[in-house]
């Protein structure tokens, strides 16, 4: 595994292929609070590239362009909170995309256990280490740690994309879940609008 860090943008040039792992790194979970700080990718080659973000004007034309490409499929997990972040800094809603976290409520319901340590454990046979997670992301300098932690959340993405979707097309659920990812930008907007804490599709 390499981590390779870019400051403020992808390098020029970078071809990531047609499916793409991301994740980001913020300073809390309030939208409209919290910056973003550091974003995360990976091709599903055993490499991952953590952009730090430039702060104030997250100036990333090379990022922008990937994630509004509509010819390379984004996979999340939890792709809700992130693809929001990504609207809200970056100014572009990422489509088309994958979450592996509703991916895994809908093929994995006998279990609650949904998070990505536990996907990746139960499907993958791979403990990840989240001892950084709660770790200062805003800092002008990441420790070899904090990278480490960036990268292991995107290497095991195209994998459990993978075993999911074996899930999914088992349990008769591969349709519905691809309808939940194509909504999922436009529930990210809803977020940012103010109806994170709303259910908007509840009777009362």
């Amino acid at each position: 595994m390499t981590n390779h860090l870019h400051q403020g943008d992808l390098p020029d040039g970078l071809d990531l292929g047609p499916a793409v792992a991301i994740d980001s790194e913020t300073m809390g979970l309030r939208l409209g609070r919290d910056p973003l700080c550091v974003v995360q990718l990976s091709a599903g080659d055993g490499d991952a590239h953590v952009v730090q973000m430039t702060r104030p004007g997250y100036d990333a034309p090379n990022l922008k362009r990937l994630l509004a490409d509509p010819a390379v499929l984004k996979i999340f997990h939890f792709g809700r909170f992130d693809i929001a972040m990504l609207l809200n800094h970056l100014g572009v809603l990422t489509a088309p995309v994958y979450c592996t976290k509703i991916a895994s409520r809908l093929a994995r319901t006998y279990t609650d256990r949904h998070g990505l340590k536990d996907v990746t454990r139960e499907l993958l046979g791979i403990d990840i280490s989240k001892a950084q997670q709660s770790s200062d992301w805003g800092s002008p300098s990441l420790s070899q740690d904090q990278l480490n932690y960036a990268a292991s959340d995107v290497l095991n993405l195209h994998s459990l994309r993978g075993r999911l979707d074996e899930m999914l097309a088992r349990e008769g659920r591969a349709e519905l879940a691809q309808a939940c990812f194509d909504f999922l930008p436009m529930r990210a907007k809803l977020d940012l609008a103010g109806w994170d804490e709303i259910d908007i599709f509840a009777h009362a």
